[in-house]
């Protein structure tokens, strides 16, 4: 998981939001991060230390000139420690100190010092966001590499309306997980499809599968954290879209095939993840279907196989299938990566312990084109699409390598 083992120091300015950022501390070490909280004199006008204490686990810095907090922590080492930085809530006057390199208390010292990436969550006024002085302090930071997360809009502890609330506490965290990932898929541009597709019989009943999403999600997520720029084509699910990521939400196979063709048009890489249903009604009703005492017969049609066709124009693009079997898995598996003209074929029995649909984990077998196969244990889904993306990244680099080779040949 790209937070677990990883030193976040948080801190926290004076403001209302700072009851907020004890759910980011909280969720970040439900991440597996050691975190270490740093307090303001403000913020803690706000929040008691000992409140950001008990969910840290680790005692919370204050004072730069205190020397029992100075020989246990360190600002210096605090600095050094990091592997992010986190500013949440940070105000406009904990920005412009930040945009200005003014140290005068243990935040400021604690982020001229460290080398590691610095994410900045604002929470303010409406007014004072939108002020100009502070849109060029928000641009110093941004242009020094500082990433910024939010605000978001809506009803603001003042009584206003607009931007200036602390974006929500999931996508600060995975605003810190971008943060420490590697950018080893800068430059990609990857479509993942995900979800089921709903097949309408009637007004109110369809044909549909079991999928939840969630390994398309995964992988779309964990592609944004790791640089690339994300399309994901998503059937019906309970999911929230990962931040950054372009959801295309659709219902149909046949609206998921013309989404998924628009995409490909500029992608580096195709992830078909989705459980695309493979038949739909051929005569839909218009009408709500009424029981009747003899028996029904629906007759199906196929739909198109949307990876099959894509894959036979793919140019130099990555094409990735999935497939979910419940007998034959490695057999199924590599008749569908020949037939399909696939890189890489992702295999999973649904059958198997951990590895149905709905799921957070799953069981899953990488097998390429060039004659690689590789079982993973199980993982939880996360885990899954990293490894993914790990063999996505390296087939990318070995491209690379042999452009780059011919051309000195050429030369």
């Amino acid at each position: 998981m790209a937070l677990d083992g990883k030193t976040v120091v948080v801190g926290l300015s004076g403001g209302i939001a700072c009851y907020k950022a004890c759910e980011v501390v909280r969720l970040l070490v439900g991440a597996s991060a050691r975190v270490r909280v740093v307090m303001t004199a403000g913020a803690q006008q706000f929040v008691a230390p000992l409140t950001l204490q008990t969910l840290s686990g680790h005692p919370v810095a204050t004072d730069t000139f205190s020397l029992t907090q100075e020989s246990e922590i360190g600002h210096i080492r605090l600095a050094d420690e990091a592997d992010a930085v986190l500013v949440a809530p940070a105000t406009a006057n904990a920005i412009a100190k930040m945009a200005s390199g003014i140290a005068d208390d243990l935040l400021g010292t604690v982020l001229l010092a460290t080398r590691a990436p610095v994410v900045v969550a604002p929470a303010m006024n409406v007014n004072m966001w939108e002020h100009p002085t502070v849109q060029e302090n928000v641009a110093r930071l941004v242009a020094r590499g500082v990433r910024i997360v939010g605000p978001a809009a809506g009803s603001l502890a003042c009584g206003w309306e607009g931007l200036g609330r602390l974006a929500d506490p999931a996508d600060v965290v995975e605003a810190v997980a971008c943060a420490v990932s590697p950018q080893d898929l800068r430059g990609e541009r990857i479509v993942v499809s995900a979800g089921p597709t709903q097949e309408p019989l009637d007004p109110v009943r369809y044909l549909t599968n079991r999928s939840s999403g969630k390994m398309g999600y995964a992988l779309a997520r964990v592609a944004r954290r790791r640089g690339a720029d994300v399309t994901l084509v998503t059937g019906p699910t309970a999911l929230p879209p990962p931040p950054g990521v372009r959801a295309v939400p659709v219902e149909t196979a046949r609206e998921m095939a013309r989404a998924v063709e628009a995409a490909f048009a500029d992608a580096t890489v195709l992830v078909m993840c989705a459980a695309v249903a493979d038949y739909r009604p051929r005569r839909p009703l218009d009408r709500k279907l009424k029981k009747r005492a003899a028996e029904l017969t629906v007759e199906l049609e196929r739909n198109p196989d949307i990876l099959a066709g894509l894959a036979r124009r793919k140019g130099r693009r990555i094409v990735v299938g999935f497939a979910a079997e419940t007998h034959d898995v490695a057999a199924e598996a590599r008749r569908k990566l020949a037939a399909k003209r696939l890189d890489l074929i992702v295999a999973n029995d649904v059958t198997a312990p951990g590895a149905a649909f709905g799921g957070d984990t799953n069981v899953v077998r990488l097998i390429d084109a060039a004659g690689g196969d590789e079982t993973l244990p199980l993982l939880p889904k996360e885990a899954v699409a990293g490894r993914i993306l790990d063999w996505i990244a390296a087939r990318r680099s070995q491209r690379g390598r042999r452009t780059a080779l011919r051309t000195v040949k050429r030369g």
